[in-house]
């Protein structure tokens, strides 16, 4: 297990941009895959993004080309660069990895006008 922290949510206008931190309680560097996970009010959690300490990456078709997720691996933290939002994106951010069997509290996303 290790724990993953969110941050970096909050109110922005549509077509605005946030970064999302998802800190790590250890090293990153042995984690494979560090994914991005979000959930809207009534409805179920979605698959939004990962990296993997190879350095490959995959987006669920509607954020591809307005998201980016990276890795810091001296700084614990996998980040979500969020470019271009859009009120459907509003949710609650979740970062995650398979090895956990947990999820945290995550960071509210709001986008509106």
């Amino acid at each position: 297990q290790v724990q993953l922290v969110e941050s970096g949510g909050g109110l922005v206008q549509p077509g605005g941009s946030l970064r999302l931190s998802c800190v790590a309680s250890r090293s990153i560097v042995n984690i494979y895959a560090v994914g991005w996970y979000r959930q809207a009010p009534g409805k179920q959690r979605e698959f939004v993004a990962v990296r993997t300490s190879g350095g490959t990456t995959k987006y669920a078709d509607f954020v591809k080309g307005r998201f980016t997720v990276s890795r810091d691996n001296e700084k614990n933290t996998v980040y979500l660069q969020m470019n271009s939002l859009k009120p459907e994106d509003t949710a609650v951010y979740y970062c995650n990895t398979p090895g956990n069997s947990y999820w945290g509290q995550g960071t509210q996303v709001t986008v509106s006008s």
